[in-house]
C-alpha cells in the first residue's frame, strides 16, 4: 500500500475509508458485523486510515470504528470530529465552545476505545467562537497526550492561516473531485504554502462519478442526496456529460469510472489523500484499485482541457448547508 504524508508528519495509506456511510447519510445503517468485516479487509489490504466523527449517527460510527479498529491499535490512524450540539439525540447547531470540545475528545476517546485521537478535525467553523480559542483548546488536549493532530473541515483561507498560527494543522478535510473544485482557488494554495495536508471527501461525488448513479436511481429515504441539488433528477441526467469523460479515459487505461476519478484526486498533489466510502467488499477493492493507475501529464491535461468544457450542474449543498461550511 502507498503511503501518504498530512501535514509534516502523520503518514496514512495513500487512500483512506470514509467510514460515515456504514451508519449515517445515505440510508439505513448497514449491518454492524458486516461492517466490521468490512473494516477488517480494509486493515487487511493496507488501508491504515480512517475517517469517523461523533455526528454520523450520533456516535454509532465512533462506536462500530471502534469495535472493528481495537484489534490493531497502534497500526492505522482514525480521524474523528468535534463541533456540534445535540438535542434528543439530533444535530442541532454548531458548538465549538472550548468545554464541548473537551468533552467530545473525552467521549470519542470512549468510543474509539483509543487513548489518543490521531487526528481531531473541527467539522465546522463555529462563527460564535473565535478560531484562536478552538485551536488553542486542541492545542492543550495535544498537550495533555488526547489528541495528536488539529485539523480543519470546510474552513476558509483565513480561518486556517489564524487557527495555524496558534497550533499547527496537519490536514484540512474539504470536498474534493473532478466535479467539486471550487477549492483550487484559493484554499489548495493556502494549504500548500503552509504545509498542511487536504484530506478529500466525497472524491466519487457521493457515489455519481463511479457511473452506479444515473437519472432514473430512486434514493432510499434517509439518503442525503434527497435533498441536494446535485442529485436531482435533472441534474444527474445533465452531469453523465462528465461521466462519459472519465469512461473515455476508463476503457483506454483498462480501469472503471470510479478508479479514474480516484487516481485523477491523487494525481493533482502529492500531500491529497482521497476517502473513499463504501459498504460493499468488492467497491472496496475497486476503489484500491485507483493506486496503480497513472495518468500522465498528457492525459491529464486532456482531461483538464475536456473537463473545462463541462459544466456541472447543481449546487454540491442546499443554500443553508454551504452557509454552514465556513466558506
Amino acid at each position: 500500500m502507498k503511503k501518504r504524508i498530512l501535514g509534516n508528519e502523520l503518514e496514512v495509506s495513500a487512500l483512506g475509508l470514509g467510514c460515515m456511510g456504514m451508519s449515517f447519510g445515505y440510508g439505513p445503517a448497514k449491518d454492524t458485523q458486516e461492517m466490521v468485516q468490512l473494516i477488517h479487509k480494509a486493515v487487511e489490504i493496507g488501508v491504515t486510515f480512517f475517517d469517523t466523527a461523533e455526528v454520523y449517527g450520533p456516535y454509532t460510527n465512533e462506536l462500530l470504528v471502534g469495535e472493528a479498529l481495537e484489534l490493531f491499535k497502534g497500526k492505522v490512524k482514525i480521524a474523528t470530529k468535534f463541533g456540534f450540539n445535540f438535542v434528543d439525540g439530533k444535530m442541532a447547531g454548531l458548538n465549538s465552545r472550548p468545554e464541548n470540545i473537551k468533552k467530545v475528545a473525552e467521549e470519542s476517546l470512549k468510543r474509539l476505545r483509543v487513548e489518543t485521537l490521531d487526528l481531531f478535525y473541527q467539522h465546522r467553523v463555529d462563527p460564535n467562537v473565535p478560531i484562536e480559542d478552538v485551536a488553542g483548546t486542541v492545542k492543550d488536549l495535544i498537550t495533555e497526550g488526547k489528541v495528536q493532530h488539529f485539523g480543519l473541515s470546510e474552513a476558509g483561507a483565513n480561518t486556517i492561516r489564524s487557527a495555524h498560527k496558534e497550533q499547527a494543522v496537519t490536514a484540512l478535510q474539504s470536498e474534493y473531485s473532478m466535479w467539486t473544485r471550487k477549492h483550487e482557488a484559493e484554499i489548495i494554495p493556502t494549504i500548500e504554502e503552509l504545509g498542511i495536508g487536504l484530506v478529500a471527501y466525497s472524491p466519487l461525488g457521493k457515489g455519481f462519478l463511479s457511473g452506479k448513479i444515473d437519472a432514473n436511481t430512486i434514493f432510499q429515504e434517509e439518503d442525503i442526496r434527497n435533498v441536494l441539488p446535485r442529485y436531482t433528477e435533472e441534474a444527474r441526467a445533465a452531469n453523465e456529460k462528465l461521466l462519459e469523460l472519465l469512461n473515455d479515459f476508463a476503457l483506454r487505461k483498462e480501469a472503471t469510472a470510479a478508479q479514474i476519478a480516484l487516481a485523477w484526486v491523487l494525481a493533482q498533489k502529492p500531500w491529497i489523500v482521497p476517502i473513499p466510502g463504501t459498504t460493499k467488499a468488492h467497491r472496496l477493492a475497486e476503489n484500491m484499485g485507483a493506486m496503480d493507475i497513472e495518468l500522465s501529464e498528457a492525459e491529464l491535461q486532456e482531461m483538464e482541457s475536456a473537463s473545462a468544457q463541462i459544466k456541472v450542474v447543481g449546487e454540491r449543498y442546499t443554500e443553508q448547508m454551504e452557509a454552514a461550511t465556513g466558506l
